[in-house]
């Protein structure tokens, strides 16, 4: 048999089981590592706002049309919507397994655009926005002032500014949600007193569409015989609040009252008693939660240093955690079932030789197959190490096996070892592989 080059050479075979044991090793510290397999197929996410809108208006005018548009897009599976009476619209799009996540969003994003006609006026001006991220979260991080001294809105504010696009920045990012909101104009109008001049909500909204602008405003001296021409310059969109509280609706005054606040008032998130504002960071498809979590926590850890006095980030929960938690359970599973095994051996062979072949067996194959998980392109994750735990035993019947056909050799007469070695094999060789083979389908199964 050709299998029997193994035997004759045993320098060979010890120097093969070495080589496995080094590319096993090699693959096992560069093979990344995860909590599950990446199963999950990519997801678009769709979100508008329909200020002032309910979740009844939402659906109806915004959910709507952008379903029918998006519904049908090259390889999507199914999508899921929802509305709320804060006037937000979120459409998740679920694609087929292996779909391209960049491809997936511009055809959902051109989808999208064939419906803006059909959205209301203050959803296109706000915009809608398509992006590309997994419904999973990979952190839940927090910004804390831990002395007080600033505010909810104010942490907002700088989150939104200084923290949250370097961190979309990195690779593996698909978006981060801020648990608050940054500062915002906020007029508040008297009825009473809207009511008495003759006013409605659109009046206001009409003067200031027509004094907060942004417009051209020319130039002079362009075709004339003046040496220089002058460019004109219009003071702009309006940015404290006496200016807004100075435009001019009628010739009365106290329509409304003007103040610096948030853009809603939908969050309210302290940690200890102190003022802090959360926010989630979300995950890419195919990207590697583990890698990009280290990216999001060396990246905080660089803008600590930057963060004024009396802030400080704080990481609420991480998929790290449990990650890791999972994985050293399974570990621990692993490193007992090893020992029990060669425990039972030694107790029914009684016999160091008879022993030390098995457990030998077991360390060659479990770190040899980590350079097929490599080869594979496979990681190191709950349901591949469980694999590895199922695998202990096929390796140590095998074994077992032709350790006990050798020693049946000896007991029947035979006296040179490497002859009860060839015959054994020449017996057992199709059985081993019958028995892996079976072993293997009932996993499958």
């Amino acid at each position: 048999m050709k299998g029997n080059i193994f035997i004759k050479r045993p320098v060979m075979a010890i120097s093969i089981s070495i080589l496995i044991l080094a590319i096993g090793l090699i693959s096992l510290f560069t093979l990344p590592v995860e909590q599950y397999p990446d199963i999950a197929p990519p997801t678009v996410h769709v979100s508008a706002t329909y200020t002032g809108a309910d979740a009844n208006a939402v659906m109806n005018s915004v959910i709507m049309p952008l379903e029918e548009s998006i519904n049908g897009v090259e390889n999507m599976m199914y999508m899921t919507s929802t509305a709320t009476n804060a006037g937000s619209a979120t459409i998740e799009v679920y694609f087929k397994q292996g779909t391209n996540p960049d491809m997936a969003a511009v055809n959902v994003q051109n989808r999208v655009t064939k419906a803006q006609g059909l959205l209301p006026a203050e959803v296109t001006r706000i915009g809608v926005s398509t992006q590309k991220r997994q419904t999973s979260f990979l952190q839940i991080d927090a910004l804390v002032s831990t002395d007080g001294r600033f505010d909810k809105t104010f942490l907002g504010n700088y989150l939104d500014i200084n923290v949250i696009p370097r961190i979309k920045r990195i690779e593996g990012v698909g978006d981060v949600m801020e648990l608050g909101d940054t500062y915002s104009m906020r007029i508040w109008l008297n009825p009473e007193r809207m009511a008495q001049y003759g006013l409605v909500p659109s009046d206001v909204t009409a003067v200031l569409g027509e004094q907060n602008i942004e417009a051209p405003t020319g130039s002079l001296g362009e075709n004339s015989k003046n040496v220089f021409q002058y460019t004109m310059k219009y003071r702009g969109r309006l940015k404290s609040v006496e200016e807004f509280q100075n435009i001019v609706v009628r010739a009365q005054e106290d329509v409304a009252k003007v103040e610096l606040g948030t853009l809603s008032y939908g969050f309210d998130s302290q940690m200890d008693g102190k003022p802090a504002v959360t926010f989630m960071i979300y995950q890419v498809a195919g990207s590697n939660a583990t890698e990009v979590n280290e990216r999001i926590a060396a990246e905080l850890e660089k803008m600590k240093e930057e963060l004024p006095t009396g802030m400080e980030f704080i990481t609420m929960m991480s998929s790290n955690d449990f990650l890791f938690a999972s994985i050293y359970n399974v570990v621990e599973t692993l490193i007992v079932a090893i020992i029990l095994v060669i425990l039972v051996v030694y107790f029914f062979l009684q016999d160091f030789k008879s022993t030390l072949i098995p457990s030998i067996s077991i360390i060659v194959s479990l770190i040899g197959t980590f350079a097929c998980l490599t080869a594979a392109g496979f990681t190191i994750n709950i349901l591949t190490l469980f694999a590895l735990v199922l695998a202990i035993g096929t390796v140590v019947d095998d074994a077992i096996v032709v350790v006990e056909a050798v020693q049946a050799k000896f007991d029947a007469g035979y006296t040179s070892s490497y002859q009860a070695t060839k015959d054994a094999m020449g017996d057992v060789t199709m059985a081993v592989i019958s028995c892996t083979c079976v072993f293997l389908s009932l996993i499958h199964i």
